[in-house]
């Protein structure tokens, strides 16, 4: 790709840079030998070729690739920021979805495709900015890098997990940019955009339940570990605890167009379970719940052992999506387990899977007000509010190494929030290129 000199030119490299990594499907199922990031890692080496940066790759794992290249700053003692964007996509049932989920296709000033949302587009951009800026002969006061990395989807245990405890050096930075914030709220005479600046906790458990094994024929008084475990499951399904307000909770409602009465209730406890029951659009309440309150979703049911349909089964595994608010630990997250399980919760062994706590940025920095005036220049007026990702980025890892790390992107104000909700992970995931 030639070096874009103008706006509309970089949007065309975006474009089409993010169509080619949609179409690589680097899906990471979750298991060691999915993702494949290679695919994409070479496709932006291949990119950055000729920007005059040094480009280094690291393998975690065969295939599971990550990609470093850094423009030296001018001032070693000035601060180096990282832009950071995941070169892997979650898996995809093609049924679901109107047009080929690997397609890349670009329909109606759409680009349609896993990962399109989440977060190849950020991922392209980020390089074709990083790019130019390298072609360009500028220098900034301190380090720029560029970190495309792969297994985000699934831990970061091949990513930039692996990359902290193995080459921290070389992705080293006092301030970070990653997925996904951006997203527009406000009135049209005080316009607002949300940055992340941390997320909830993830405390993935896999909970095993054990019975007896028989034969299939004589179910009567057997101790069936699948029909335990759908108990289990039933109940974690119909757990609610009780909401907890946050201090970027109260800022996020205070900066939503909603009247007084409905800012009321969504800052009272009493009442705001029973209006997002009531709320007409479910993906907005979904997300709203999932910033005032600890969530458990069993997403994965397994055995260890074969499983035959003439056989009962004595162990089943299933695996439970955590994500816990600011202040909460594992012990809080035990305790939710025996509160929504009940008699139930001696029938499981309890592993954990993964157990990172809430992590939260400070905005007192230079690079919050530099955002600020990113946003103002397309967005006159528009200020800038923080918000709390409900899911889990790879800038928990930064933030454990002492950095400020943003999720901090732009989309345009026609995205909103309840339809940018049902896109990340979702059927027909597509992003404007306007955004």
């Amino acid at each position: 790709m030639p070096d874009g000199q103008t706006p509309q030119a970089r949007a065309a490299q975006t474009v089409e840079l993010l169509q080619t990594l949609i179409r690589n499907a680097c899906v990471n199922d979750g298991t060691a030998a999915s993702g494949q990031e290679v695919r994409n890692s070479d496709v932006l080496e291949s990119f950055l070729e000729g920007a005059g940066v040094d480009v280094e790759t690291f393998d975690a794992a065969p295939g599971r690739r990550s990609l470093v290249a850094r423009i030296a700053g001018r001032d070693p003692a000035a601060p180096a920021l990282c832009l950071m964007g995941h070169t892997d996509v979650v898996p995809v049932n093609p049924a679901g979805w109107s047009r080929d989920p690997f397609g890349g296709e670009l329909v109606q000033g759409e680009v349609w495709g896993r990962g399109a949302v989440d977060m190849l587009n950020l991922t392209a951009s980020m390089a074709v900015a990083f790019r130019h800026l390298a072609a360009s002969g500028r220098r900034p006061a301190g380090d720029l890098v560029y970190f495309a990395v792969a297994d985000e989807e699934s831990g970061s245990h091949h990513g930039a997990q692996w990359m902290a405890d193995n080459h921290r050096d070389a992705i080293a930075a006092d301030y970070v940019l990653t997925e996904n914030g951006g997203l527009h709220s406000g009135t049209p005479e005080a316009p607002v955009v949300a940055m992340n600046i941390g997320e909830k906790g993830v405390a993935w458990r896999r909970l095993r339940v054990r019975g007896v094994p028989g034969h299939g024929s004589m179910p009567f008084r057997s101790d069936n570990a699948l029909v335990t475990a759908a108990a289990v499951v039933q109940r974690l399904g119909a757990y609610r605890p009780p909401p907890q307000f946050h201090e970027l909770w109260r800022t996020q409602v205070d900066t939503m167009n909603v009247d007084e009465e409905t800012r009321l209730v969504m800052l009272d406890p009493d009442r705001l379970d029973d209006w997002l029951d009531a709320h007409p659009v479910a993906p907005l309440a979904a997300q709203l719940y999932s910033c005032t309150h600890t969530t458990f979703s069993p997403n994965a049911i397994g055995a260890d052992v074969g499983m035959k349909t003439n056989v009962i089964p004595d162990q089943i595994d299933i695996d439970v999506d955590v994500r816990t608010l600011p202040g909460e630990s594992a012990d809080d997250v035990d305790a939710h387990l025996r509160a929504a399980l009940g008699d139930l919760y001696d029938r499981a062994d309890v592993e954990v899977v993964m157990n990172d706590p809430a992590g939260i940025s400070r905005m007192d920095t230079p690079l919050w007000d530099c955002l600020a005036k990113a946003v103002a220049r397309p967005f006159p007026g528009a200020s800038l509010t923080p918000r709390l990702v409900v899911g889990f980025t790879d800038a928990r890892v930064y933030r454990r190494m002492g950095a400020v790390a943003y999720g901090a992107g732009l989309f345009s104000p026609e995205l909103d929030a309840a339809e940018f909700g049902t896109r990340f992970h979702g059927n027909d995931e597509r992003i404007d290129v306007e955004s």
